[in-house]
């Protein structure tokens, strides 16, 4: 994904959105998670996901600029939005690409061809 950021930064608004937890210490909790030390319990307060949120963009090395989601998690019912999912949302309101659910349908090379589609729309038009 950052590969793509550097890409197409000056042509895409790029956003990551961090929603709740997709398998909390609370809730599903994967064997993934504990071996790699992804340990978080379900949000309790927008200050918590907040901090959460900054600590994965942290560890992650993440550059692309994160939005946090509210508590009433309308964000993620909308979009489908957890675990992962990807979006390209034209300045139209259209949506050009809604990738599967991640992460065995994150598609970056998917994203990778709808931008380009997108733009030459854009540059034709």
């Amino acid at each position: 994904m950052e590969k793509l950021y550097g890409q197409f930064q000056d042509q895409v608004e790029f956003f990551a959105v961090y929603v709740q937890e997709a398998h909390p210490t609370d809730g599903w909790q994967t064997d993934s998670n504990v071996a790699e030390g992804v340990l978080l319990r379900q949000h309790q307060s927008f200050d918590e996901r907040e901090e959460a949120a900054q600590t994965c963009s942290i560890d992650l090395h993440i550059s692309i600029p994160t939005l946090v989601e509210e508590m009433d998690n309308a964000i993620d019912e909308a979009y489908g939005a957890a675990p992962e999912r990807l979006y390209l949302i034209g300045k139209d309101g259209n949506v050009y690409y809604h990738g599967g659910a991640g992460p065995h349908l994150f598609d970056l090379d998917e994203l990778d061809e709808a931008i380009q589609r997108m733009e030459a729309t854009v540059k034709v038009s």
